[in-house]
Formats: C-alpha cells, sequence, structure tokens
C-alpha cells in the first residue's frame, strides 16, 4: 500500500520536479507542516513547463489538471474528499476542449422558440453560471445577434440552441469531439418548463455538462442500473447525486442541482 506523503514530502515531490527541468528563476514555497496538502495546495506548488505541462517525478510530464489530480491522489492513497464527474473518451482521449476553446464557447438561441425563446434564453444563462462559477476557465457566450440563424450552419458561434417538438426528451446536447454539423442543444421548451423540482437553469446546466465533455454519472456500476458504456475516465469517486447523474437511474438528488463534488470534478478537468 502506499502510504500519504505528509505536506512537507507532497512538496518537496514537486520541489524535486524542479531540479531537473525548472529554470532557476522558479520558486516555489515549502511548508513545514505534518498535514496532508488540499489538491490546490499541490496543484499551486507544481512546476508548469513553458508549453503549461506539469512536471512530476523530475521530468515527467502531466499535460492536464485532470491528469495531475490523477497523480495527486496516488500520492495521497485516494484519501482526498469525495467529488464526482467522469469525462467523456474518443480512442482512450479526454473528450474536452482545448483551454482556450473552453473560455469562449459561443452559442445562439433561435427565435423559433417564439413565446418560449425567453424561458430558454434564461434557463440557458442559468445553467452557464453552473459551469462558470465552478471553473474560472470556462465561459460560455451568448450571441444575440445570432438568434435570427441559429442553426448548426451557423459558423459565428461554437453551438446553436434549437426547438424540439419530441417529447421522448426534454433537452439533449453533445460532445466536445462531435462535428459543426452536431453542435446543438435541442430542448423541448414546454417539457422544459414543466418538469417538476427539475428546475430549468438545472436541466441545462445538466446537457452543458455534456458538451464539456461530461458523462452520465450513473454509467458507473456503482450505480447498478442504467449503465450506457465504458468510453469515459473516472477524474474522481462515483456520487450518486452529481447533475449528470438521473434521479431515476439510483440518484439521490431529486433536482439536478450542482453539488459541491461537481464543482470539484470540473476543476479537475479545466482548472479552477
Amino acid at each position: 500500500m502506499f502510504k500519504p506523503l505528509s505536506k512537507a514530502g507532497l512538496v518537496a515531490a514537486a520541489l524535486t520536479s524542479l531540479a531537473v527541468a525548472a529554470p532557476a528563476s522558479a520558486q516555489v514555497s515549502q511548508t513545514t507542516s505534518g498535514d496532508v496538502p488540499t489538491y490546490k495546495e499541490f496543484q499551486s506548488s507544481t512546476y508548469r513547463d513553458a508549453d503549461r505541462q506539469y512536471i512530476v517525478n523530475g521530468d515527467e510530464p502531466v499535460r492536464t489538471t485532470g491528469e495531475l489530480r490523477d497523480f495527486y491522489d496516488r500520492m495521497v492513497g485516494g484519501k482526498t474528499e469525495k467529488d464526482g464527474l467522469i469525462v467523456n473518451t474518443v480512442n482512450g482521449v479526454d473528450d474536452k476542449w482545448s483551454q482556450t476553446q473552453v473560455g469562449n464557447l459561443t452559442y445562439c438561441v433561435s427565435t423559433r422558440f417564439g413565446t418560449d425563446y425567453t424561458n430558454v434564453v434564461n434557463a440557458m444563462n442559468a445553467g452557464a453560471a453552473l459551469w462558470e462559477s465552478a471553473s474560472s476557465a470556462i465561459d460560455f457566450r451568448y450571441v444575440p445577434s445570432q438568434d435570427g440563424n441559429c442553426t448548426t450552419r451557423n459558423t459565428s458561434v461554437v453551438f446553436s440552441v434549437e426547438p424540439t417538438s419530441t417529447t421522448s426528451y426534454i433537452a439533449r446536447a453533445f460532445f466536445p469531439s462531435s462535428p459543426k454539423s452536431s453542435r446543438n442543444v435541442l430542448v423541448n421548451a414546454r417539457s422544459l418548463m414543466t418538469a417538476g423540482s427539475w428546475t430549468p437553469g438545472n436541466i441545462m446546466g445538466h446537457e452543458l455538462g455534456h458538451t464539456l465533455g461530461f458523462r452520465h454519472e450513473h454509467t458507473r456500476p456503482e450505480a447498478g442500473t442504467c449503465f450506457e458504456d465504458n468510453n469515459w475516465r473516472p477524474l474522481t469517486p462515483y456520487d450518486s447525486s452529481s447533475i449528470m447523474h438521473y434521479p431515476q437511474c439510483n440518484g439521490t438528488s431529486s433536482n439536478l442541482s450542482m453539488t459541491a463534488t461537481d464543482r470539484a470534478g470540473v476543476q479537475a478537468l479545466y482548472g479552477q
């Protein structure tokens, strides 16, 4: 069993990584407390190279904050606070936006929603705010000037929000790897506004979670039902109350709200 390192030990590991790769000007503060540091403390103490990769174990690059979190979890023996979220994978690679693109996720809301248009605009604003408040790297940017031509063919926005008449679902979205022709969020506006304890903002927050690359939490074996497939990577331990977990699939949330564990999970993939 891997023995958890003390706070000093973890920071020392970060300092060791500096010994080979870091320029002389790099500075990392070392603490003397024997407590295990939080992930945020460890992340801030770890050197980032010119290409923005983290350097661990002396000379090993770690590409993303998600991978750095995995490294940290291994070092402390997995004894961290409970988090949630899993990221979709394509051929074993995380399905996510680049750091540049995730900060500029432009979208329009189709005027074809008619009398439901304002409700959908408001729900999108509320759903986007959930993720933006969780990570400063994320920025959904509403472009109302494109609402009159809001389709997947509109290259002035990353994705479109369009109406659907189906009653098979309230809304559906896409993953970052989806081609432009598939990048839309389809919404049955009437169902959106009459979903009981599932508020419109939380429902759209769930859908926007997919656009960021997050899978349904209930596809994990711990849920015991609603399995989809194995094309995902766990960012954190299973969370039955995640915004990405359907309540009807043995979830423990009654309203699809975002939890503190969800916020920690998105930070593991995109940063704080």
